[in-house]
């Protein structure tokens, strides 16, 4: 294969994953990491990809790159369906519990299918006897869980961030200090092998952080095209979590360290 064949296809599966990396590039291609190197210096030089530790991401995604909830709602639909699917099953029924949601486009697509699976119990006295309790501060999520049966929402308050549709600030951490949910289910724009979970806003961040603190479980529900990503603030380290459910299977330095974290790793 001649160098500019191999860089295009570089270039594509730069475009269709989001990130790559030396070592598989090397193994996919059957060449040396050296002249992986020199592929993705010549991709960099005609401004295709930007390099970064270990291999490549697209040029224009910067640790700062943050897409509306819009426009992430139409990525990916298929991965975060089958993702949401799997965290579902975590929810018990028929049981006194506490649920946390943190906002994001997978975690609106959670609580799309609980809001079907709560309509369907059954009425006849055989159903839930408890209400769920479930915890947001996105408002997606709360207008899609206001007026479900059988759940008992909370919102809590803060100053509403128009891109990502959730409450930030101090007032919408110290709520999230005052509460201690059964599960929480955590959205993220990255997770690292060495850098843990991030994303770009330091504000989003800080909530994040209190609820990884706040919850007894915390699940981590991120597409492939968040693993082995970086964004700017870290809001926990892979030992804070208990669970990632994704859409496929980590690269093998994330996978080892979520395996050395102790992380329940769920393919959906």
């Amino acid at each position: 294969m001649f160098a500019e064949e191999r860089q295009q296809k570089i270039a594509e599966l730069v475009a269709g994953n989001g990130r790559v990396s030396v070592t598989l590039l090397a193994e996919r291609f059957s060449i040396t990491t050296e002249t992986i190197r020199r592929d993705l210096a010549a991709l960099e030089n005609a401004g295709t990809v930007r390099r970064v530790h270990g291999g490549a991401v697209a040029a224009d995604r910067f640790s700062t790159t943050e897409e509306s909830v819009t426009e992430r709602a139409i990525q990916r639909p298929d991965q975060k369906v089958r993702i949401a699917q799997a965290a579902l099953t975590l929810i018990p029924r028929n049981s006194p519990a506490s649920v946390l949601m943190d906002g994001g486009t997978t975690t609106e697509v959670l609580a799309d299918l609980l809001a079907r699976r709560t309509a369907v119990e059954p009425s006849d006295g055989t159903g839930p006897q408890h209400e769920l309790v479930v915890i947001t501060h996105a408002v997606p999520i709360a207008s899609k869980l206001s007026n479900v049966p059988g759940v008992a929402l909370q919102i809590l308050g803060g100053r509403v961030r128009g891109l990502t549709q959730v409450a930030v600030g101090q007032a919408t951490v110290d709520a999230a200090s005052r509460i201690r949910p059964d599960i929480a289910f955590i959205g993220t724009n990255g997770i690292h092998a060495t850098f843990g979970v991030s994303t770009p806003d330091p504000e989003e961040a800080a909530v994040k952080a209190a609820f990884v603190q706040s919850a007894r479980r915390i699940v981590v529900l991120a597409d492939s095209s968040k693993l082995d990503t970086e964004t700017l603030v870290q809001f926990a380290s892979l030992k804070d979590l208990d669970t990632l459910i994704t859409d496929s299977e980590p690269g093998p330095e994330l996978a080892s360290a979520l395996e050395e974290a102790g992380v329940d790793v769920v393919i959906a």
